[in-house]
């Protein structure tokens, strides 16, 4: 009989799992992201190619540099977390397939040269890496609260501009850390199987 997680675990990263607006005054420490992002990279991708790139903003610097990117309603989410992660899509990373999925050292060849596959490819993978990242995150005992509402141009040319990151645009951002549960709405409603989903 396969593994199945338990119904506690399916709890914390599903049912009872939530989108964070505020945040406890609780560190998140580099060795508990580093552990987030060990976890993370084991999701699939296409030819494994690891499309996403992740800048973890902690420091009150770059966190006011940040806050300067985002929309109105998400700067004090944004200042007052723990850390914020940009889930960026690195536009060449076709040049790490020979190392990535060395059984075809043909992949690189499907790309180059192709900026709308590139683009399309880079963009659809990273969602997934950022999906899996949020995962990770809740497994070990963080909680997230993932956010559009940024000026795209202006958060890729204040943390993506300079080598060896010039090739990376942002996808989303998402805080992490210990939520406030204060900070959360009511449980929105979902759509049911039948509503979202067919059989064929």
């Amino acid at each position: 009989m396969a593994d199945i997680i338990s119904d506690k675990g399916l709890d914390i990263l599903f049912r009872s799992a939530r989108s964070y607006n505020g945040w406890l005054e609780k560190d998140v420490s580099d060795v508990l992201i580093q552990a987030v992002y060990d976890l993370t990279k084991y999701g699939a991708t296409s030819a494994n190619g690891s499309h996403g790139r992740f800048v973890f903003v902690k420091s009150a610097a770059m966190k006011e540099k940040l806050v300067a990117c985002v929309d109105d309603a998400n700067k004090q989410k944004v200042a007052a977390a723990p850390v914020t992660v940009l889930i960026g899509s690195d536009m060449k990373f076709y040049e790490k397939l020979d190392k990535l999925f060395p059984h075809n050292l043909e992949a690189r060849s499907w790309f180059e040269g192709k900026p709308e596959l590139i683009a399309e490819t880079a963009f659809r993978n990273s969602t997934l890496q950022g999906a899996y990242l949020m995962l990770a995150a809740r497994s070990l005992g963080l909680d997230c609260g993932p956010m559009s509402g940024f000026d795209k141009d202006k958060l890729n040319q204040s943390f993506f501009s300079e080598e060896p990151e010039e090739n990376i645009e942002v996808n989303f951002i998402c805080s992490l850390g210990y939520g406030d549960k204060d900070s959360i709405f009511p449980r929105g409603p979902r759509l049911s199987f039948n509503e979202a989903c067919s059989i064929i």
